[in-house]
């Protein structure tokens, strides 16, 4: 998989996957993506899963990161502990089938009674430093599912955090009290700017959540503001977290460009400088990198 020979990229997340064929110096030629996450593939089904891919993409080796590294994944890569950088996850590789398919292992942070791991994140953070898009001390929110803040020294993940602030918003959505006024599409309007400054200001985050409910009943609030209200809110307050530990300094809002926007409007509301950085883009680098590490 060096800079030489083509192979396949593959991001493979819990719910999605995604994958990309590789040209020999490391063009995108073609790519696929599906909803067949990790836990749509059932017992003993990988190897068939991953067949899927070769079939769509080409017969080439292939480099994985993602929750297919995970104990529900095919091959459960260990973490490798920080400090991490490139060379740590290239040694920690593992191979599910050698020297042809390798999954890149996730980070732990495990320090005194804090814990907290990631999968993926890592590929797409170390790949931007490598591509020189981000300082080798940056501090980093990765928003997602479970947003990641994370802060580089010397290029190596040293230490980081993760709020669950992408899937408490989707549970909300889903299964709760506020499901039917959390269906309008979100955006950086004056209701979100209005979460976004409850949540960092207060710490009354589930009753401020009922609350939602309350005015809109008694028509203090309108219904088609409850989506991006609460999305503010619970952004808010994942900042609020986040920026006790940032420092000073610019703040490297990583992710896909809807999620960039809503993470950097808030930040911007807390009066921080951001910068954006794609997160395919990101995990595209790191793969190629890593590539390059294999022996």
């Amino acid at each position: 998989m060096r800079r030489a020979e083509a192979y396949i990229a593959v991001d493979w997340g819990t719910t999605n996957r995604r994958a990309w064929r590789i040209a020999p110096g490391g063009a995108v030629e073609d790519e696929m993506e599906d909803g067949k996450g990790i836990l749509s593939v059932p017992s003993g089904g990988f190897p068939a899963a991953v067949a899927e891919i070769r079939g769509r993409l080409g017969d080439l080796p292939m480099l994985m990161g993602g929750m297919i590294g995970s104990n529900r994944g095919w091959i459960e890569a260990p973490y490798v502990r920080c400090p991490a950088g490139l060379p740590e996850l290239a040694a920690g590789l593992q191979w599910a089938e050698p020297q042809r398919t390798a999954i890149v292992p996730g980070v732990a942070f495990d320090e005194g009674d804090a814990a907290d791991v990631m999968r993926g994140e890592e590929v797409q953070i170390l790949g931007a430093f490598a591509e020189g898009w981000i300082s080798p001390e940056a501090t980093i929110c990765h928003p997602g599912t479970h947003n990641k803040w994370a802060k580089l020294e010397d290029g190596r993940i040293a230490a980081f955090r993760t709020v669950m602030t992408g899937e408490l918003f989707n549970l909300l959505k889903g299964n709760s009290i506020l499901a039917d006024l959390l269906g309008g599409e979100v955006g950086t309007s004056g209701a979100f700017e209005a979460g976004v400054r409850h949540g960092l200001d207060q710490d009354d985050l589930t009753a401020e959540l009922f609350s939602v409910r309350a005015r809109t009943l008694l028509g203090k609030a309108r219904r088609e503001d409850g989506a991006s209200y609460v999305s503010g809110l619970l952004i808010g307050s994942d900042l609020r977290v986040g920026l006790r530990t940032a420092g000073p300094g610019e703040i490297v809002v990583m992710a896909r460009p809807d999620l960039t926007e809503l993470f950097s409007a808030a930040l911007a509301i807390a009066g921080r400088e951001t910068r954006s950085v794609d997160g395919e883009q990101a995990f595209l680098a790191g793969i190629r990198h890593l590539a390059e590490l294999i022996r």
